[in-house]
């Protein structure tokens, strides 16, 4: 089947599942399954999962005074980069392999890196370009100059405004700020919506009006995901670059509770905190077990967030605490690899430099990613797949075309698909990368990977949950002739979008 739109996708997937249901075929909880597929993602919700990996940039006047949250207080005559160059910011993320980056417009302290015209707390009154610049319209312009996608951070949190606190008029305020940022800067791909809620000027806290906000967004920037207090993206539950086994998408509408993960989140000057794994209560989100007793459910699709350096903004005393290359590998492979989209944080310094040490292990991490994923060696082998045609007659091979245009979808009623490779000599394996093509949902619940000896029989070498968008699995090196992909369990009939051997 070639490309179509989201619209007949919805209407082939509603047919195809109609089908199903009339199947002689059953099995405990068949109908709950086919509840839990009936929940896919929007097309922006699509577009934002094949983004796999990109990257944050905090920096405010926090990075002049050391501070992970700032007063408000802070004068704007301490913000002062002399060599400010978003060209470097945006180069850094394009050879790192980022698709994006997502600019902390204003943080807590209510610093505007764009000349506002509702404030005089921003960058219009700083000895930046002498009060004439504005860093959101230089690194949006440095992004598309770079092929990569633009996104804001505007923190609803706003400790130097006046009027937060007093309801109406402070969201009238956030609304007119989050208009510029969406009208004036070209396509924005997410808006990042941090729940920090904390008191202002006059000892109050602001109940935030999240739905006007949603509004704004959908109404401005149709196609943007708004990440975290927001119905598109979820904060995967930690600062640690730490990811669950088996990460659902289908998940129950609750975990969209805005001031549930605002409480979650929020945590100031807490390294220990940022570096705090997901607990064990937390694990399963997805399962059927999980969610069999909840009657509405979403795609709420995991984003994991995590800084190169212990803090978000630049720290000077931080030099020497980077995140090495092999450790980011390590949160990517499980990340991106593991049915979540990666966002890494690479602060600039006073300078408005991002500093060669952070660069080093990002330009590291770009060359593993473009090097490793390169030669599908699956293109060069005997492959065979049971069943050996899809519902629509179509061979396994289509699997081999990247991207998710195309897809291989069981026959109705089988759960079970088997994808064997075979070389004529030894090959050596390093990971094996499986896709959904989750336009229908998502349906692995569990697979595993075989290897061919050389007796020719096949031994386990893995397996594993969930698959979702993507799932990388390492094969650590090993040389054989063959290697076998079993789906042993999945919800209603698989359908996937792509393997690949490398």
């Amino acid at each position: 089947m070639q490309r179509q739109g989201q619209n007949s996708y919805k209407k082939y997937a509603k047919k195809q599942e109609e089908k199903e249901m009339r199947s002689e075929e059953r099995y405990p909880g068949y109908w709950e399954d086919v509840r839990l597929t009936g929940i896919v993602p929007s097309p922006r919700q699509i577009a934002h999962q094949k983004m796999e990996y990109f990257g944050f940039i905090h920096f405010t006047v926090n990075t002049f005074t050391g501070k992970e949250w700032g007063s408000g207080e802070e004068s704007p005559s301490l913000f002062h980069p002399e060599k400010l160059d978003a060209g470097q910011w945006a180069e850094t993320a394009a050879k790192g392999g980022m698709t994006g980056l997502i600019l902390t417009c204003k943080h807590h302290d209510g610093f505007c890196l764009w000349p506002s015209a509702y404030t005089e707390h921003s960058v219009k009154n700083s000895p930046y370009k002498e009060g004439k610049g504005d860093i959101v319209k230089e690194l949006s312009q440095a992004c598309r100059e770079q092929g990569l996608q633009f996104g804001v951070y505007l923190s609803p949190w706003d400790r130097n405004h006046p009027a937060y606190g007093t309801g109406k008029p402070y969201d009238d305020y956030y609304v007119n700020q989050l208009t510029e940022l969406l009208t004036n800067y070209g396509e924005i791909f997410t808006v990042w919506l941090d729940g920090a809620c904390g008191e202002g000027q006059n000892g109050k806290k602001q109940v935030y009006d999240w739905e006007r906000y949603y509004e704004v967004v959908r109404r401005l920037q149709p196609g943007a995901n708004i990440f975290g207090c927001g119905p598109d993206v979820r904060w995967c539950g930690n600062e640690a670059g730490d990811t669950r086994p088996s990460e659902w998408s289908v998940v129950a509408a609750g975990l969209a509770d805005a001031e549930k993960v605002a409480a979650d989140s929020q945590q100031e000057d807490n390294e220990q905190f940022r570096e705090k794994k997901i607990s064990s209560t937390a694990q399963n989100l997805g399962g059927r077990d999980v969610l069999k007793e909840e009657k509405k459910l979403i795609w709420y699709p995991a984003e994991v967030d995590v800084s190169i350096r212990p803090g978000w903004f630049y720290h000077e005393e931080e030099n020497d605490r980077v995140r090495s290359f092999e450790n980011l590998k390590e949160i990517y492979l499980k990340s991106v690899g593991g049915n979540c989209t990666l966002l890494l944080n690479i602060p600039p310094d006073k300078d408005g430099l991002i500093r060669e040490e952070d660069r080093k292990s990002v330009f590291l991490l770009g060359d593993f990613i473009r090097e490793s994923f390169r030669v599908n060696l699956a293109e060069k082998a005997e492959m065979t797949v049971l069943p050996s045609a899809d519902c629509e007659g179509k061979d396994g091979r289509v699997l081999l075309e990247p991207g998710d245009s195309t897809w291989f979808r069981n026959p109705d009623g089988q759960r079970e698909l088997q994808i064997t490779f075979r070389w004529e000599e030894e090959c050596r394996l390093t990971y094996l990368v499986v896709q959904e093509a989750i336009a229908f949902s998502q349906r692995v619940e569990q697979f595993e990977v075989c290897i061919l000896e050389e007796d020719g029989s096949w031994k386990p070498n893995a397996s594993g949950t969930t698959i979702g968008y993507k799932r990388i699995v390492k094969l650590g090196g090993m040389r054989t002739k063959g290697i076998r992909f079993t789906v042993t369990d999945a919800r209603v009939a698989p359908v996937l979008a792509f393997i690949g051997v490398f």
